[in-house]
């Protein structure tokens, strides 16, 4: 609470000049006067004269302020991001580069596990490229030069041909002459023909291509060998040593980003309702002084279908990686603020058996007069009230519930005396 409003409540606390009791005991005074005062009324109505009661009561004001309809929740901790690491292949460890807890960036190398088989099959593998490289090469010159051969060859068989039906025609030649002719230009068509598929080509590519899958295949199996961080981090498990054999069955290592931490909680259907992504909101450690200020990041969409609740997630950011994964803690949210509301202590409302709702107020001469009221919004010991009262007036608070069980005419008797609260805390904002 303020200091501004720790004013205004004291001041209107002492509007009424008057006996003013401010001991610690004055709650206790307070119950032996108000039977005092009532077992007098009683007395008095078999008398002659009729005495006044005199009742001590406690008052706070219904002020104009901000009230905020929360959502409070436990939760546990996790890491804005985590990667547990797993080997691709099964290899010894070699080193590694890292101990548990050290600070780490994405890309950072990590560890290395054995890779002498890999770096000698690397070099068969290279060799055996460099030898198809080779024989691609050659089979593109010989291809050229074979279809340069044919398609000369093919010219000249057609050009022969052409020529000898000339002479045929002419007499100068034999049929059997024009038809050797003919056989040599259908071989030579298909001669190139067949250098245009260029068959031996397409056999040394494909050498070439195998080569260089079983190339990259080492590439990756060494790439693999050395385990680099996916995240900006720290490490927070390392479980095997230099050494020990590392498989694909388990992490050897584990990154956290623990910059910012999220709080899962589960919330039921009808409070996760009044929920959004960028609700302000706290995480809290119980029992630990402070709070971190985050946000509503994620009001799933969906019912968990063990326990029928909402999970809802709230992150924040974590100085000095001040909480860890896997803590307890508590969230509230701020699901609405309503500003400029009518606020009055909870302890000053009353309740019927029937839910009816009320308040005793005091006028200026210090009469208590019951007034019927509608709440809203309810904040630890803070009371919306959105019909009856105005603001401003005093409400009583310790000794309410004993005037609210007088008749209207008693009520209308009674004197009253206002007491000052035993102590006003300096500071009530838990989450500073």
């Amino acid at each position: 609470m303020s200091g501004d409003k720790k004013a205004m409540r004291l001041a209107i606390l002492h509007m009424n000049p008057g006996p003013i009791f401010a001991s610690r005991w004055a709650g206790g005074l307070l119950g032996v006067a108000l039977a005092a005062s009532f077992l007098s009324s009683g007395c008095s109505k078999a008398g002659v004269a009729e005495a006044s009661p005199t009742v001590t009561v406690q008052v706070g004001a219904a002020e104009n302020e901000t009230i905020e309809r929360k959502v409070i929740a436990e939760a546990t901790l996790y890491p804005l991001e985590q990667s547990a690491i797993v080997p691709k292949i099964s290899a010894p460890v070699k080193k590694f580069y890292v101990a548990k807890g050290s600070k780490v960036h994405a890309g950072q190398l990590l560890a290395e596990l054995e890779n002498q088989d890999l770096l000698a099959q690397k070099q068969v593998n290279e060799g055996a490229y460099a030898q198809a490289e080779a024989g691609y090469e050659q089979a593109v010159q010989k291809a050229k030069q074979d279809l340069t051969l044919s398609k000369e060859t093919l010219d000249a068989a057609q050009k022969l041909y052409n020529g000898r039906q000339e002479l045929y025609k002419q007499g100068a030649v034999s049929a059997k002459d024009v038809d050797d002719a003919n056989v040599a230009l259908i071989q030579a068509r298909n001669a190139y023909e067949a250098s245009q598929k260029q068959l031996d080509l397409k056999v040394a590519e494909g050498q070439l291509d195998a080569a260089k899958g079983q190339k990259a295949v080492v590439e990756v199996g060494l790439n693999y060998s050395r385990i680099v961080s996916p995240i900006d981090g720290v490490v927070t498990d390392r479980p095997v040593y230099p050494g020990e054999m590392a498989s694909n069955s388990g992490p050897i290592i584990t990154v956290m980003n623990l910059s910012q931490i999220v709080a899962r909680a589960h919330i039921d259907q009808q409070q996760a309702s009044q929920l959004k992504v960028g609700d302000a909101a706290t995480i809290s450690v119980p029992g630990q002084p402070g709070a971190l200020k985050g946000k509503v990041s994620l009001v799933s969409p969906a019912l968990d279908p063990n326990s029928t609740t909402v999970e809802v997630w709230v992150q924040a950011p974590n100085p000095g990686d001040r909480l860890k994964p896997g803590s307890s803690v508590r969230v509230q949210i701020v699901a609405q603020a309503v500003p400029h509301a009518i606020v009055i202590p909870a302890e000053a409302l009353l309740t019927s058996s029937q839910g009816d709702t009320s308040v005793i107020i005091l006028d200026t001469d210090n009469k208590p007069h019951k007034k019927k009221v509608k709440v809203g919004i309810r904040d630890a010991g803070d009371v919306q009230i959105t019909e009856g009262l105005l603001g401003g007036e005093r409400v009583v608070t310790v000794g309410a519930f004993a005037l609210s069980q007088e008749d209207d005419p008693v009520l209308a008797k009674t004197n009253i005396q206002v007491a000052a609260p035993p102590n006003i805390p300096e500071e009530d904002d838990e989450n500073q």
